[in-house]
């Protein structure tokens, strides 16, 4: 895709978004099932239906843009879910797993915080007010997902400092 303007990069922002959501959305239930932590679990599979959402919503702005649905690899979240992999990988003590997990699910919410008011700012500059009603919903979303990870953190991180 050859990038012109500011509604090429738009659309390239879009539909790396797209396949980032996509990839969350099967990300999410393997992060549940390492979890130990039910109040973490429970995050989770919140978040899970939350991004579903989102996933709907990016919808929307392709339709109202004429364009198809389609994602473009995201290498960058698949790098912060492999990360997650990597840690559930390495079988550590049930309260330090929790902890890492929210820490690379943090990561993955400011990569979104991120990439949406990114494109809620280029959405505003192109007069695509509908598009940006849409991206600031799932902005404010995103930030109360990573505000709910870190007050989860408060417990569980006391609890993986104290594993011996």
């Amino acid at each position: 895709m050859s990038m012109h303007n500011l509604a090429d990069l738009f659309l390239h922002h879009l539909k790396d978004t797209y396949d980032a959501e996509k990839r969350l959305t099967k990300a999410l239930p393997k992060m549940m099932k390492a979890a130990s932590s039910p109040a973490l679990k429970g995050a989770f599979k919140d978040h899970l239906g939350v991004t579903e959402q989102h996933v709907h919503r990016l919808e929307q702005i392709f339709a109202m843009m004429d364009k198809p649905a389609r994602g473009k690899k995201c290498v960058g979240i698949m790098g912060l879910i492999e990360e997650g992999e990597e840690l559930v990988k390495e079988e550590p003590d049930e309260a330090v797993l929790d902890a890492g997990l929210i820490a690379a699910a943090q990561k993955v919410e400011h990569y979104e915080i991120s990439a949406y008011g990114t494109m809620a700012t280029y959405a505003e500059m192109l007069g695509m007010n509908d598009a940006v009603k849409l991206l600031q919903q799932t902005l404010g979303e995103e930030k109360e997902t990573d505000s709910a990870l870190t007050e989860l953190a408060t417990t569980i991180n006391s609890e993986a400092e104290g594993v011996a």
